[in-house]
């Protein structure tokens, strides 16, 4: 899978952009505040429909603009894939692949298969649970439509069930209806369950080997699902928690209050491993995400690094870098002296001011 180019037109700081990329390794530097980020952020609104900050389509949006445009030329098993992307601050994006307009991103999941890794994934251990669950969520939704279908059916129903709670705050007459989205709730969450086993699963028979590696053989990394209610128990814990979810006007158990935990030599790193182990944690779980994608799609996936080396020690660097191989790499940096020390491989670079882009190579 190879990203062949990207333009923009009213995005963030960049007025009009056209970049081409090149199959293996793309630089892209510049100081901070230029512009860098914005590109990697681009490309993954194309592969998923969102950004990776959780910005808003109306954030993205140049400031005295009232639309945005996206175009990504993606290049699949020999064929080329035109995604169009039409951000609007007042109506619901367009989206168009090979000129063919499409109402659903399920229809869009899996053409562009995007690994991210930005220094807030260094934190991914020792940040609260959402960031974790977001983590399973945005790569299984790239990897799995069905369980994209599921997701976003059990949030809309949540969203529903929890107005329906602070309704009944107030008044009980329409306590029947509850039954109907608890119905709902249980079908989707029990399928979200299912699957976010089998992903941990997934994860863990490729990230023991990669850990144990980078760590001398010194440690065994195992990750641990934790759900807040079993699949089998999530109806019957849904009916018993109905008087508490209706006096704090929440859903108190369902994949939406899930949690991972890294364990090394049984140990939970997030309460006793230092931060050097969080990070080789983390940069453990992106190389496992990397395989895992290769595995289930038979294909490479579009790896983009935003600024993460300079957060790397060489060590780690020296590791991320040599396992990139035949990926094709996007990777933002203030400076190129990281890669020159690296002796790394740079097929195109090119520098960002201000958003204007210039390539040297």
């Amino acid at each position: 899978m190879i990203v062949k180019s990207i333009e923009l037109k009213n995005y963030r700081n960049y007025e009009t952009l056209n970049m081409q990329f090149d199959n293996k390794t793309n630089i892209i530097y510049g100081d901070n505040a230029q512009g860098k980020t914005n590109i990697l952020e681009a490309l993954y609104v194309c592969a998923t429909t969102r950004s990776h900050r959780g910005s808003k389509d109306k954030e993205i949006i140049a400031f005295e603009s009232e639309e945005s445009h996206i175009k990504v030329i993606v290049n699949k098993n020999g064929i080329n894939y035109r995604i169009d992307m039409h951000l609007k601050k007042n109506k619901s994006k367009g989206i168009a692949v090979n000129g063919i307009p499409i109402k659903k991103a399920v229809e869009l999941f899996g053409i562009l298969n995007i690994v991210f890794f930005s220094p807030e994934d260094l934190n991914i251990i020792k940040d609260g649970p959402s960031e974790r669950r977001r983590f399973i969520d945005m790569e299984l939704c790239q990897l799995d439509k069905i369980y994209l279908y599921n997701l976003v059916n059990y949030n809309k129903v949540l969203v529903q069930r929890s107005k329906l709670l602070k309704d009944l705050g107030f008044d009980k007459k329409n306590m029947e209806t509850l039954d109907i989205w608890d119905i709902q709730l249980v079908k989707y969450g029990k399928e979200l369950i299912k699957r976010r086993i089998e992903f941990v699963n997934q994860i863990n028979s490729i990230i023991y080997h990669i850990h144990n590696k980078l760590s001398g053989n010194k440690e065994n990394l195992l990750i641990k699902y934790i759900p807040s209610v079993s699949e089998e128990n999530f109806e019957k814990t849904i009916f018993i928690s109905r008087e508490r979810d209706i006096k704090y006007k929440v859903t108190s158990f369902g994949p939406h209050k899930d949690d991972i935990s890294f364990y090394i030599n049984n140990n939970d790193v997030r309460k006793y491993g230092s931060q050097g182990q969080q990070r080789t944690c983390a940069l453990s779980l992106k190389l496992a995400e990397i395989e895992l994608v290769k595995n289930i799609i038979n294909d490479t996936p579009i790896l983009l690094l935003d600024d993460v080396l300079s957060e790397l020690d060489s060590s780690r660097q020296n590791i991320l870098l040599n396992s990139i191989g035949d990926i094709q790499t996007i990777v933002t940096c203030t400076g190129l002296d990281e890669f020159i020390n690296n002796r790394f491989n740079i097929n195109k670079i090119y520098k960002v001011i201000e958003g204007q882009v210039s390539c040297e190579n």
